[in-house]
């Protein structure tokens, strides 16, 4: 059967992010050190000897969960409100064990792609997808480089302690080369803070445009004009925690306002530490490109790196 996913937010997400696999694929890893011809086989026992004890949730877990909650806000006979896709290097045959877990959780997850040990990259736009979340930084340099959607690499924090809200969405988004294109980012980094500022004043009436994740948060206003209740009460709640300060703000704001799109809390913190807002609004996933703020933001919120594209000048 056929389904319409046009006004669907369809998510991938890699069964090691979903899941903790850690365990699994530290054994793979030792084997392939040790015994490279044998490590497949014995990674396989392994998977099907545990293949009936659920895993343990991954760092994407609760985020996940918390978008196919708002399914429960599809009216009959319209697509679904949310889609997740899960997507694995196991074989089908070792990906039991994921499947296993998804209905052991409840899950409602129907798709899913087990490549054995192909890129999962690959089938991204296959199934349409919006936002792919993985562990593997070459699955997630190959989905930017194609500018296929939106991608982040999720990596394991520390035990986060934040009560995140229930029966709501909660998602921060960095800025710059982020949600915006990089080109504000690079007259900071070649010529300074007074610099940048005095351009984004200039520019406070021209749109930026839109950086990796601008499609993606098009897609989340779409998502929340599908729900039934007032934009301001939406359950999808969504905000910008960036170093910006004035008189670079405004620039954000009117950006926005030309996309259509409406965010709930912006904070425009010119440099100071990020964690304590994040915590304070509870994220369920927070997205940003600098290492020197997902350090310590991924002690507080489950948090995902958005990398820049190979031929970005940032990289230099």
């Amino acid at each position: 059967m056929a389904f319409n996913l046009e006004n669907t937010l369809v998510i991938g997400i890699s069964a090691t992010a979903l899941f903790d696999l850690s365990e699994a694929d530290a054994l793979f890893k030792k084997e392939y050190a040790n015994h490279p011809d044998n490590a497949i086989q014995i990674y396989r026992d392994y998977m099907l000897r545990h293949e009936d004890a659920p895993l343990e949730k991954g760092i994407g877990f609760t985020f996940i969960k918390a978008l196919l909650d708002l399914n429960r806000y599809q009216n009959k006979g319209d697509s679904p409100l949310v889609e997740v896709v899960v997507m694995s290097r196991n074989s089908p045959d070792t990906g039991v064990r994921v499947l296993n877990t998804i209905r052991e959780l409840k899950l409602n997850i129907t798709r899913s792609a087990f490549t054995a040990g192909e890129s999962s990259a690959d089938y991204i736009e296959a199934f349409g997808v919006d936002l792919f979340l993985t562990t593997d930084e070459k699955d997630a340099q190959k989905v930017i480089d194609s500018r296929t959607c939106a991608s982040a690499v999720l990596s394991t924090p520390p035990e986060y302690t934040c009560e995140i809200e229930n029966g709501q969405v909660r998602i921060a988004f960095d800025g710059d080369a982020v949600l915006f294109d990089e080109s504000s980012e690079l007259v900071y980094k070649q010529e300074g803070i007074e610099a940048f500022h005095k351009n984004e004043d200039a520019s406070q009436n021209i749109p930026m445009l839109g950086g990796p994740f601008a499609t993606f948060l098009k897609k989340l206003a779409s998502l929340q004009h599908r729900l039934p209740m007032r934009m301001e009460y939406s359950p999808v709640r969504i905000a910008i925690v960036t170093a910006r300060n004035a008189p670079a703000d405004l620039r954000v704001i009117k950006t926005l306002r030309h996309w259509g799109v409406y965010v709930d809390e912006a904070f425009f913190l010119g440099g100071i530490e990020k964690s304590k807002i994040l915590e304070s609004f509870k994220a369920h996933i927070f997205f940003d490109d600098q290492d020197v703020h997902l350090k310590t933001s991924s002690l507080v919120v489950p948090s995902g790196k958005v990398l820049y594209p190979s031929n970005s000048r940032l990289n230099k």
